[in-house]
């Protein structure tokens, strides 16, 4: 076959999401011509999905600076900085004008199902850096395929969510049961009310997800009373997740843990520890029956419950079946690019730093392929939409020969302490926090969040004092440690979904 030349031929965005846009908008800003294609009927279908939930990050770190600057001077109006939005709100505010602007550069109902080198099988070499990548992808009931310089892959996880079973496979059962699980964010309050009002739900997970779900049914069981609560978590304890409460830095994420601890204690919500589901099973009441063993009390012993919907807020994994003619360098553990998967690995950082990266760490075997946003993360659960922005930032720049600016990689964004919250909560219907709610959430500790927005530069150019995580505080005895480091600072990002060894 006539081999054909990676030049003049478009950058393949997979997903238009967030960070899929952000990287067009830089591939538009660098002169390179984008084609991103989107499974779904519209921007970000993700995100809509769960266009009910507040984020815990305000609007200043929700958009990116080139697709700001694609925006600028369209009409669009850019959103209160200090506002939290919904997923709605930065679907219709932000990612719909923004996809407008790209036109026919995003093409809807798109789906990918293979990537690969042009003419070359994953174990042939000889001359593989020279071919172009060919993409794969349904679009009604035909298959297409074009031809691509370069790959950005942000698909995202959300569509593959983990099992309920142990051992990564799902329970017994767990397929027939389907119509009982809900996905990781189910419209409690709003669209889904009616599958929760006065029935049995059984939430499994202990990330954002799942507490904002549990504090969702807590609201919706002061109308109806009679809804039961049951919270199923892997592990033996829910400190985790409670976490340091008041002293959460990034506002927005203040109280989440703390409300909840105070739910589980007050008997709204029943917690089980230790759970291993191992078998799901519908029964003729139109219910499902939920068999394993977990501990209640402090005392372990046979779990079989009988509940009408599962809120399966286990976290996600990234689908590789795609990429399977692509050549990779994954982590064994958490399927992440190797050179960043010891820094997001949750079995070490239930609620760790990442320092800031690019596209040196982002880079595979196969040249001109990237991983990027929430799907760079394989299954840990610690992604921020700033982070994803960088990354497609540096990965561009490598993409229009301009090393230095790939390699110059910061990140601005809020001091944060530990990972739990709710700020969200007490926003008001166009996700302004008042100063009362902010102080409230907010008072005691070395580490409390000061009265304005505060940020942090993460990266080589990083100054010094930013690196203590205690704002300007430094004195050995403020109780914030001592000397700071000098570079390779990183930013707490929290577990937004939870993982499946919760």
């Amino acid at each position: 076959m006539t081999e054909t030349s990676r030049e003049n031929l478009p950058v393949v965005v997979i997903g238009a999401g967030p960070v899929g846009l952000a990287a067009a908008a830089h591939l538009l800003e660098r002169g390179l011509e984008p084609l991103v294609l989107e499974a779904g009927d519209g921007p970000a279908a993700a995100v809509a999905s769960w266009g009910h939930v507040r984020l815990f990050s305000p609007w200043q770190y929700d958009i990116d600076a080139a697709a700001r600057r694609l925006l600028t001077g369209t009409g669009w109006t850019e959103p209160n900085p200090d506002a939290l939005p919904t997923g709605s709100d930065l679907v219709e505010n932000y990612l719909a004008p923004l996809a407008a602007v790209l036109g026919d550069k995003v093409r809807y109902g798109a789906r990918v199902s293979d990537v690969a080198r042009d003419g070359a099988d994953r174990s042939r070499s000889l001359g593989r850096e020279r071919r172009p990548y060919l993409v794969r992808y349904t679009a009604g009931n035909e298959v297409h395929e074009t031809r691509a310089s370069a790959v950005i892959d942000a698909s995202g996880t959300y569509g593959t969510p983990n099992p309920l079973g142990l051992s990564g496979l799902p329970a017994i059962g767990e397929e027939h049961a389907a119509e009982h699980l809900t996905g990781a964010l189910p419209d409690v309050l709003g669209f889904d009310r009616e599958r929760f009002a006065g029935r049995t739900a059984l939430v499994v997970g202990m990330g954002h997800s799942a507490a904002n779900t549990l504090l969702s049914l807590v609201e919706l069981a002061k109308d109806e009373p009679t809804t039961r609560i049951v919270w199923a978590i892997r592990g033996g304890s829910a400190r985790r997740l409670y976490g340091g409460g008041s002293d959460d830095e990034l506002p927005a994420r203040g109280l989440l843990g703390t409300r909840l601890r105070d739910a589980v204690e007050a008997g709204r919500v029943e917690l089980l520890t230790r759970v291993a589901i191992e078998r799901l099973e519908p029964d003729a009441s139109g219910a499902v029956r939920v068999l394993g063993t977990a501990r209640k009390d402090s005392t372990d012993g046979v779990l079989d419950l009988a509940v009408d919907t599962i809120v399966n807020a286990t976290g996600f994994r990234p689908d590789l079946n795609m990429l399977r003619e692509v050549r990779l360098d994954l982590d064994p553990v958490v399927e992440a690019p190797r050179q960043i998967a010891s820094l997001i690995d949750p079995n070490h950082h239930s609620c760790g730093t990442v320092p800031a990266h690019g596209e040196t760490e982002l880079t595979h075997p196969d040249d001109g392929f990237y991983l990027v946003g929430m799907k760079s993360y394989g299954r840990a659960p610690t992604f921020l939409l700033a982070t994803g922005y960088e990354q497609v930032r540096s990965v561009v720049a490598a993409l229009a020969g301009d090393r230095a600016a790939a390699d110059a990689v910061e990140l601005n964004l809020p001091q944060t302490g530990v990972c739990s919250s709710d700020l969200a909560f007490a926003a008001d219907a166009d996700g302004v926090v008042s100063a009362e709610a902010l102080a409230g959430a907010t008072s005691g500790g070395c580490c409390a969040t000061p009265s304005g927005p505060q940020t942090v530069t993460l990266g080589l150019s990083a100054p010094a004092e930013a690196a203590t995580g205690c704002g300007s505080t430094a004195e050995p005895t403020s109780g914030c440690g001592s000397a700071p480091e000098p570079v390779k600072i990183g930013f707490t990002t929290g577990v937004e979904h939870g993982r499946s060894s919760d």
